[in-house]
């Protein structure tokens, strides 16, 4: 277990205000019995001293590179990866440029790599067609596979192709890769520079983010869809799953109330409630969507999932589908009782601000834009849920599909071309243009703020699409609100926020039931069992010492065994990388080393170049490094001469930049609460200085994947395992970043 794991169990959570349960254990006149069940019912991986893994670790063991042998992986473990797919879009031409940069001129596994144009293709300029061409070009030259724009969505294409495999493991360049989970497979977003990588050799790095369990429970009702299950989950928990893996589990009774279209939708927003991964179960209902399209595949001679999608490779995976021990450790464990919600809408402008329809239907918000588009839910099926409150509504219309309301543009964007021909044969694109709505290709288009139909200043905009920030979608002085297909639909007929109608509040309503464990009674056997892993997990915290030397990270030569240094403390959550570099000079090719140091941190504190030392430990809040994607972040704390950053979490996009470009971070929250318990904000201006050096000392060893804090002289001393560094990932830090290293495995295979 890593120190963030354990952490977070041991820490306080807050309350949530309805409905939790509250588990008492039972009479103790059934223990006898139930520790005969446990005992007999005991997983048998302990039989075979295999430690418990959960659903994200087991998927992770099978793309894990360079491990030693009888190694299992658990979360905060750094890897070696080689993904199954990795699938670029229009960065695809600034990735092939790194690629070659790097000296590559050969992809090392063409099947690997998936081509997709989806982002700016109504952009018709020179320039544009030029780009798109070149990556055509590429693609042929290589022989990777390829769409061209106009054939759909990326994140669409990988699902619908049968790259996204359950089981399996995928990564694109684009923060929505946690898509490919709604059927089973595990995606997770890369940068570009690990896109690089893994055309040149396969193969990247990555740390396994801590993982979080989401039991859904009951089923949803009536006019309650997936996409009203992930905007009440961003707005009732907000930043629980911040930078975690989650998996999604439930009955069978609860899952099979999501299908696969649902489940897509809420992997998908999965990245706006902060996850790294959103994982659902391989199950039945699964295998009835797979079964469907190898049927579909194998009736069509033209298609090209025939490979991909079959039978036979459907059998094979429900032979022995993958999925987590029953005893598997989570980071946190949370719960919402999808009988008890109601449809729901995001913002504005915050997809952490969801408020139900119900409540929001009455303030009339009137509605200039809305927008069927996007990878998340303008598949066929939302598309005919779209249609069907305009057909509905044509009942009571003489049959006739009324238009939709005075002053309202209404456009609809098709995933993928594959699904509005099925939209079409249905007669629902029809229906949908026929009451006034706008066909747009199939691209991303209005959802990250290309092409027609984008929101003007003063303007109201609904969407079926994943994000509203301000400016996202046109201008930031309009507003933006997210919802179901339906609710747009609504909307756009109404010419104000509303729903069809469908849901019906009931009468005793008490609210959403959803807070933190699995929301659902437990029998003694699992009070019991679970008593028993918080021991094991105390135990296990307690023996990391004795046992670290027994599992010893190899050390590769010249690699330091031990980091050392004083603590400088940096009180402050979610520093974004402006405050580590700033934005002024983002931009500059001629900063030298030394301006960078002298620029370090500048923007959170003015007196941190005279106050950071070299070799000393930087250690800030919670999500540090969030923000945008500035490499300069990382290498303006290398210039400053500071080895390691310590944090109690990392912007995902810091923390890939950091590795990539030599600079080494650590999670430890525990190490946190400490410093602000010794030295609170509250006080004199001494106390409040934004950069404090503590006389604290800090000790990784990274041979024993431990942590080692003295509290000052005379102090505390205290350990915390971390996760290991293993060989593969010092490589590339000993070899100056990723590119560096990319350069030097080409050579070797030369």
């Amino acid at each position: 277990m890593t120190c963030r794991t354990f952490w977070s169990l041991c820490r306080p959570l807050p309350s949530r205000r309805i409905n939790l349960y509250h588990v008492k254990l039972r009479s103790v006149s059934t223990t006898a019995d139930a520790f005969q069940s446990l005992q007999e019912n005991a997983p048998s991986v302990r039989a075979s001293n295999k430690p418990p893994q959960n659903l994200i670790e087991k998927i992770v063991q099978n793309y894990a590179v360079g491990l030693p042998e009888g190694k299992y992986v658990r979360s905060g473990d750094y890897i070696g990866l080689a993904p199954q797919y990795c699938m670029t879009h229009d960065n695809s031409w600034p990735v092939a440029l790194k690629f070659m940069s790097m000296g590559a001129t050969q992809v090392r596994r063409p099947r690997q790599i998936v081509l997709t144009l989806d982002h700016d293709i109504q952009n018709t300029s020179e320039a544009n067609l030029h780009k798109y061409q070149q990556i055509e070009t590429f693609a042929k030259q290589h022989g990777v596979d390829f769409y061209p724009a106009g054939r759909g969505i990326g994140h669409q294409i990988m699902v619908e192709e049968g790259y996204a495999w359950p089981g399996t493991l995928a990564v694109a360049s684009d923060s929505h890769s946690n898509h490919y989970g709604g059927v089973g497979c595990l995606g997770t977003p890369v940068v570009r520079t690990d896109a690089a990588s893994i055309w040149a050799t396969s193969r990247t790095w990555w740390q396994i983010p801590p993982v979080a369990r989401v039991t859904l429970t009951g089923t949803l009702p009536v006019g309650v869809t997936g996409k009203d299950v992930i905007v009440a989950l961003c707005g009732l928990f907000k930043g629980d799953v911040l930078n975690h893996a989650i998996e999604f589990t439930g009955s069978e009774e609860t899952m099979a109330s999501l299908p696969v279209d649902s489940r897509l939708t809420i992997a998908n927003m999965s990245t706006e409630w902060g996850a790294l991964a959103g994982l659902f179960p391989i199950d039945q209902t699964l295998e009835r969507w797979l079964r469907y399209k190898a049927t579909e595949a194998a009736l069509n001679t033209d298609r090209t999932t025939r490979q991909r999608i079959t039978h036979e490779r459907i059998d094979e995976l429900f032979a022995n589908p993958v999925k987590a021990d029953p005893d598997a450790s989570y980071n946190k464990q949370l719960y919402l009782n999808l009988s008890t919600l109601s449809p729901y809408v995001s913002g504005p402008n915050s997809v952490k601000v969801a408020t139900p329809l119900n409540e929001l239907a009455p303030k009339n918000i009137k509605v200039n834009r809305a927008y069927i588009v996007s990878c998340t839910n303008s598949r066929a099926s939302d598309i005919a849920a779209a249609a069907k409150v305009f057909k509905d509504a044509a009942k009571a219309n003489n049959g006739t599909v009324p238009k939709i309301a005075d002053g309202v543009e209404f456009y609809i964007a098709a995933a993928s071309a594959p699904e509005q021909e099925l939209a079409e044969a249905a007669g629902d694109w029809q229906a949908l243009i026929d009451a006034g709505a706008q066909p747009l290709p199939s691209g991303c288009g209005p959802c990250i703020g290309l092409g027609k139909g984008l929101l003007k200043p003063g303007e109201v905009g609904i969407s079926a699409s994943n994000r509203n920030f301000k400016g996202r979608m046109g201008s930031r002085d309009a507003q933006a609100y997210l919802a179901s297909p339906e609710v747009v639909a609504a909307s756009a007929l109404s010419g104000v926020i509303s729903g069809p109608g469908a849901y019906k509040v009931p009468t005793d309503y008490a609210g959403v039931d959803c807070g933190y464990g699995t929301g659902m009674e437990r029998t003694t056997e699992q009070e019991l069992s679970g008593l028993l892993q918080q021991m094991d997990s105390l135990i296990e915290r307690a023996e990391s010492v004795e046992d670290a030397e027994s599992a010893a990270t190899e050390i590769l030569p010249g690699f330091p065994e031990r980091i050392s240094g004083e603590i400088l403390f940096c009180d402050a959550d979610n520093l974004d990388t402006d405050a580590i570099y700033p934005g002024k000079l983002t931009y500059q090719d001629n900063v030298t080393k030394a301006d960078m140091a002298d620029a370090c941190m500048q923007n959170y504190d003015p007196t941190f170049r005279t106050t950071a030392k070299p070799n000393d430990i930087l250690v800030a809040g919670f999500n540090f490094g969030c923000g945008s994607s500035r490499e300069q972040a990382a290498t303006a704390l290398l210039a400053k001469q500071i080895p390691l950053v310590v944090a109690g979490s990392f912007g995902n996009i810091f923390a890939r930049n950091s590795i990539n470009n030599a600079l080494m971070g650590l999670e430890v929250p525990r190490l946190i609460e400490k410093l602000r318990a010794q030295f609170p904000a509250s006080g004199d201006a001494a106390q409040r200085a934004a950069t404090r050096r503590t006389g604290w000392t800090l000790t990784w060893d990274v041979k024993r994947s431990l942590v080692e804090v003295q509290e000052g002289e005379g102090g505390e001393s205290w350990t915390e395992k971390v996760g290991e560094l293993p060989a593969n990932v010092q490589e590339i830090i000993a070899s100056g970043g990723l590119e560096s290293w990319v350069k030097n495995e080409i050579k070797k295979a030369a």
